[in-house]
């Protein structure tokens, strides 16, 4: 006589093993994950010093005075930095050089306002590479023009940071998906 067999529901075990599939594929991220922030030394670094300045109004010819402005400072400002080896150094050499920093400024002005103030300010979200700074206020220098109500320019001690990215066309902007969720999604339609 024949032994009787268990029969088993394939298509219970198929979704068992998909789902299986899933949660070890998300352990396999999290686990790369991990060695890259293990490998690449990512240390909390000191708190950044950082600058900004903003122009009196959108109109072209603010905008224009403003980049002059910044044309000027920005050398005095590197200078400043490159000089320093810690952050109260910095601090100590941009101390001596904002009085030049707000004479530059107002003299490249046109007879509008100029104030140059230490202060804790908000700074957007910025992508620099696999480093993302999140949108906080930190430290920084704001050298206001006018009413100071035009879009800003900002930057930190790091040039990678401090200048806006090239070849970046603002009209296009690339609708964000998270990969793994779109995955899984199509794993269960």
């Amino acid at each position: 006589m024949l032994q009787d067999y268990e029969i088993t529901n394939l298509k219970q075990n198929n979704r068992i093993d998909r789902f299986m599939a899933v949660v070890e594929f998300i352990l396999v991220l999290f686990l790369i994950q991990s060695a890259l922030l293990l490998f690449t030394g990512q240390v909390e670094q000191e708190e950044e010093i950082r600058f900004r300045i903003l122009s009196h109004s959108n109109a072209p010819a603010d905008q224009k005075v403003k980049e002059e402005i910044r044309l000027v400072i920005e050398p005095m400002i590197n200078e400043a930095i490159s000089q320093a080896a810690s952050k109260s150094e910095i601090v100590d050499n941009l101390k001596a050089i904002e009085s030049t920093i707000l004479q530059t400024a107002q003299s490249m002005a046109g007879g509008q306002d100029v104030s140059f103030d230490r202060t804790a300010a908000l700074f957007p979200p910025k992508r620099s590479g696999f480093v993302i700074t999140p949108q906080a206020p930190y430290d920084a220098y704001i050298l206001k023009i006018g009413s100071g109500r035009g879009d800003n320019w900002w930057c930190s001690l790091f040039p990678r940071v401090c200048f806006p990215e090239k070849n970046v066309d603002k009209d296009e902007e690339e609708k964000v998906t998270f990969f793994v969720w779109e995955w899984i999604k199509s794993l269960f339609d």
